[in-house]
């Protein structure tokens, strides 16, 4: 499983296959693969500080399995949000629950510039 920014990825969607799977509140239009609402966030979490949106947050994957969730995902998921990369954001929250309840290493995906390069596949 890895984490990657919509924004990286978007392009090369065919490429992925159905292991992009949006955990966005919203995905962007163009955008064509598999969702799992039960790790987006609430509409009014998105204007939230980061103190008071990692309190709310937590409450969310309070209420979740995260075996289960990392089953209906699949081990080759590539979870995605909005925010670029090295910026926060939930899906490195997830990635964090995900590494510290499983075990699990769940990295962000590095996609190098040009075309059909990625590291870490």
């Amino acid at each position: 499983m890895q984490t990657c920014s919509f924004f990286r990825v978007l392009n090369r969607q065919n490429q992925f296959g159905e292991r992009l799977v949006s955990i966005a509140f919203y995905c962007p239009g163009a955008y064509s693969g598999r969702s799992y609402p039960a790790l987006a966030p609430r509409r009014e979490m998105l204007k939230m500080d980061e103190a008071t949106y990692r309190v709310e947050y937590q409450k969310i994957l309070n209420n979740l399995d995260p075996q289960k969730v990392f089953d209906d995902l699949g081990e080759d998921a590539i979870l995605l949000c909005w925010e670029a990369s090295g910026k926060f954001c939930h899906r490195r929250l997830v990635a964090e629950w995900l590494e510290k309840h499983l075990g699990v290493n769940v990295p962000e995906l590095v996609v190098r510039h040009g075309p059909g390069l990625f590291d870490d596949l």
